[in-house]
């Protein structure tokens, strides 16, 4: 009778620490993002230069891409990643960090590897982010989805997203109550609701986001450890165009810093609302892809969320590049 005792005990305390995690990291996720205003700063360029197509650059083998000189941009598919908060709105200024909070090696791992799938139907991999990031019951959702989400995560990860040893997980919005909107996206998914609109009125608010803190503006450039520079515009929550420039003189005749090929890579990672409350945006493949030149890069490693090769990329013809897909 002791032994039993001490072992309920037990359980009831790990998951009252479990419990107590989740409650910082949806604490974390509910708390506007300050930043050190230091790294930004105006670059010399001139107002009226047009941007090349970052698609036009070479990649690496994990496919970022390997910066030369010169003011780039493109578009990329985005995601909601914090149900509850307001849609982008014009004038609000974002910049890239990594995905944090709730399952975030998870969402890492759906936002990198839908780049290598690209027949994934970007609502699929919506819904699918949305039961994650509100710790949703996966087995509810639509056997289309949980199809797609066996082409971008591994059987460890689907095997956690069922619950594991221990059963459906409850999500952390459960013991915290910081985002409604997480409980509401819950009780769609348990009683079936696969109607994308439905979940996207309490994901995506229909309002003005609110500043939280001025001192920024929304064409504000953001300079990377690297010394090159970067800047985001949200397209609503489903696209952002992200400008990149590297000033002359940066890299050498080989267009290396220090004997090193310099990589930007969005995808995989978070754009976030510098100082209002709007949508923090997970980062997933450009709108267009096209076949590009592959560089091997020796320093640049592979981020823990691709999946492993068990399986090979879909192929893809260079004589009809994928054009842009609607959600």
């Amino acid at each position: 009778m002791t032994i039993t005792l001490l072992r309920n005990l037990c359980f009831l305390m790990l998951l009252a620490s479990c419990a107590s995690s989740s409650k910082n990291t949806a604490r974390e996720n509910s708390q506007p993002v300050i930043f050190d205003t230091t790294v930004y700063e105006e670059p010399k360029i001139a107002t009226d230069r047009k941007p090349l197509s970052l698609m036009d650059l070479p990649q690496s083998q994990h496919g970022g891409f390997v910066l030369a000189p010169g003011f780039y941009e493109a578009e990329f598919k985005t995601y909601c990643l914090q149900p509850g908060t307001p849609d982008p709105s014009v004038g609000d200024a974002y910049i890239q960090g990594p995905v944090t909070g709730y399952r975030k090696e998870i969402v890492e791992s759906v936002l990198m590897n839908s780049r290598d799938y690209t027949s994934v139907n970007q609502r699929n991999v919506q819904l699918l982010l949305w039961s994650v990031v509100s710790g949703s019951n996966f087995n509810k959702l639509s056997s289309e989805v949980q199809a797609d989400a066996a082409r971008l995560l591994t059987p460890k990860q689907i095997f956690e997203l069922k619950g594991g040893v221990i059963g459906v997980i409850q999500t952390v919005s459960n013991a915290t109550g910081i985002l409604s909107a997480n409980k509401d996206i819950q009780r769609l998914f348990e009683f079936g609701s696969s109607s994308y609109e439905t979940i996207e009125r309490l994901a995506v608010l229909k309002e003005p986001s609110r500043v939280l803190r001025s001192g920024v503006k929304a064409d504000q450039w953001y300079r990377q450890k690297e010394n090159y520079y970067v800047r985001y515009f949200p397209l609503g929550y489903k696209r952002v165009k992200i400008q990149v420039y590297v000033p002359d003189g940066l890299l050498d005749a080989d267009n290396k810093s220090g004997g090193d090929y310099v990589v930007f890579d969005p995808t995989g990672q978070q754009a976030y609302p510098a100082f209002t409350n709007a949508q923090r945006l997970g980062v997933g493949a450009p709108v267009i892809e096209i076949v590009r030149v592959i560089i091997q890069v020796n320093k640049e490693l592979g981020r823990p969320g691709r999946v492993p090769d068990r399986k090979k990329p879909e192929p893809t013809n260079p004589k009809a590049p994928t054009g842009p897909k609607g959600i």
